[in-house]
């Protein structure tokens, strides 16, 4: 069996799909499963906490660079337009679809989240599971958002801002 070698270096900025964010500290051999692996070693910038990824599993875990500032232009677009990315179904199913947008680490999907549930909270007053849905949207997007442009989090904020209450 062949190891895959790591994409990632020690100072790298990486995105994971769950926390976000990280710089991979280091890249180290660990034991898993009776056999030794390399493993990413990731410190999640906006938390502070450690994770581990196996580099034979980073691409099936969702593991990938920061976007580009054309990726990023791109997010932006989404977040302006105009059209909702899941229908009128009943909560529980929209839900599970919106959670699922978020858990695929795709930033488009996450912008899609984000903008709806910003424009729902226009129209009412948003649920707990909706606001939770919002908070983890924009907690995965800002910062990935800021470092490709190059800006604080602060001008990424303000920027959404203008998107949302225009």
């Amino acid at each position: 069996m062949t190891s895959t070698p790591p994409a990632f270096q020690p100072g790298d900025r990486a995105v994971h799909p769950a926390h976000g964010v990280g710089e991979v500290l280091a890249v180290e051999e660990r034991a898993a499963g009776g056999k030794t692996a390399p493993f990413y070693v990731l410190r999640i910038l906006d938390a502070g906490t450690k994770v581990m990824v196996a580099v034979a599993a980073a691409e099936s875990v969702g593991l990938r660079p920061v976007m580009s500032r054309s990726e990023a232009q791109r997010v932006l677009d989404i977040l302006r337009a105009p059209e909702v990315a899941v229908g009128e179904k009943p909560w529980t199913r929209r839900h599970r679809v919106y959670t699922e947008m978020l858990k695929s680490g795709s930033p488009y999907e996450i912008a899609k989240v984000l903008r709806d549930m910003y424009r729902l909270r226009f129209d009412k007053d948003l649920s707990f599971a909706e606001r939770k849905l919002l908070d983890q949207a924009k907690g995965l997007l800002i910062h990935e958002l800021a470092l490709a442009n190059e800006v604080e989090r602060a001008a990424i904020e303000e920027e959404l801002q203008a998107i949302f209450s225009g």
